[in-house]
């Protein structure tokens, strides 16, 4: 149990990380830290793919995590800019938004960094944690 606690807390922490880069080098030096915590959900989630679809392919895993940090922008978007008054983003002005806290340009861009974060999951926990060798259906 620990040790699996250990993974998923690391995985969070390298996903949460790594989200707060992505926000900083868009957003030109600017992010919030409950980015972070948005990141390393998403991170997480999205690499749970492969025990739920083990063997759907690539492009079908990375639609996937799009949707699932599209949904978990928009819970935490309602919670941090309208329930918390943060202000964090406003996504108001763009084509096809949600409340402005999700739009379908995003959207998309997360489907293609959900691939990325895909294959970066399964080799983490290749290298880290012993488990099976990544392989790719991609059709």
């Amino acid at each position: 149990m620990k040790a699996l606690i250990n993974k998923y807390l690391t995985l969070f922490l390298i996903g949460g990380t790594l989200y707060l880069l992505i926000e900083i080098i868009s957003r030109r030096g600017y992010t919030h830290w409950t980015m972070g915590i948005v990141g390393g959900i998403c991170f997480v989630l999205i690499g749970m793919l492969n025990e739920y679809l083990p063997r759907s392919p690539f492009w079908l895993q990375a639609l996937f995590g799009g949707v699932i940090v599209t949904i978990v922008e928009l819970i935490s978007g309602i919670l941090i800019n309208i329930v918390f008054q943060l202000n964090v983003w406003d996504y108001s002005n763009q084509a096809f938004q949600v409340l402005g806290q999700v739009c379908l340009p995003f959207s998309l861009l997360w489907c293609v960094l959900s691939g990325f974060a895909i294959i970066l999951d399964d080799y983490l926990r290749y290298w880290l944690f012993g488990e099976e060798k990544p392989h790719y259906q991609f059709f």
